[in-house]
């Protein structure tokens, strides 16, 4: 009686495994995938990942390259104790920036072909962690530059409501985008009948 019953559900989770593959492995969270017999859908993900750092990388990369050579600028030395702090943060996140952002195309490289999943939940985490500390770059060196040429107040006026759009276009509206959507698709795989 228990096998019985064990196996109606087994048959039924694989039943809406099937009707999902049906519909396109596209739409499976990354859990629900496996390394073999979706070796095509997560090969597809991980290409999009790197396309998509191939469009945020030049981009970091030059304001690495910026901050690394405003030291050498003439009113550089104006700058105090706090301002040099503001500048050594928003230079050692750019830079951590680029590693994490480049990490994914490293992984492509090294790591082992057959851990598909785990090349791309570790290339997703990276690219997050990368963007995140973008944001984090951008928005010191927003505060460091506009402190010096205008001054503290203005500094903060300016950097606050950068660091707000940021937050909103990178946080919470990608967190909250498609959540009711999602919900209906998510409770009809996971109830039993």
């Amino acid at each position: 009686m228990v096998d019985d019953e064990m196996e109606s559900h087994h048959g039924v989770e694989s039943d809406d495994r099937d009707d999902d593959r049906a519909r396109g492995s596209s739409d499976l969270d990354l859990g629900e995938l496996d390394d073999h017999r979706d070796r095509e859908e997560l090969r597809k993900r991980y290409y999009g990942l790197l396309q998509e750092l191939r469009v945020v990388l030049p981009g970091v990369q030059v304001l690495l390259g910026f901050l690394l050579t405003v030291p050498f600028a003439q009113r550089f030395g104006e700058l105090d104790d706090l301002g040099r702090g503001a500048f050594a943060v928003a230079m050692l996140a750019s830079l951590l920036s680029v590693v994490c952002l480049l990490a994914p195309a490293v992984y492509h490289r090294l790591a082992d072909r057959t851990e598909r999943i785990a090349r791309l939940r570790w290339g997703i985490r990276m690219t997050v962690i990368g963007l995140m500390l973008l944001a984090v770059a951008l928005v010191a060196a927003l505060w460091c530059v506009s402190r010096l040429v205008f001054g503290t107040t203005l500094a903060w006026c300016l950097t606050v409501p950068v660091a707000v759009v940021i937050a909103v276009l990178w946080l919470v509206i990608p967190r909250s985008t498609g959540r009711d959507d999602d919900e209906p698709a998510r409770l009809r795989r996971t109830q039993l009948p």
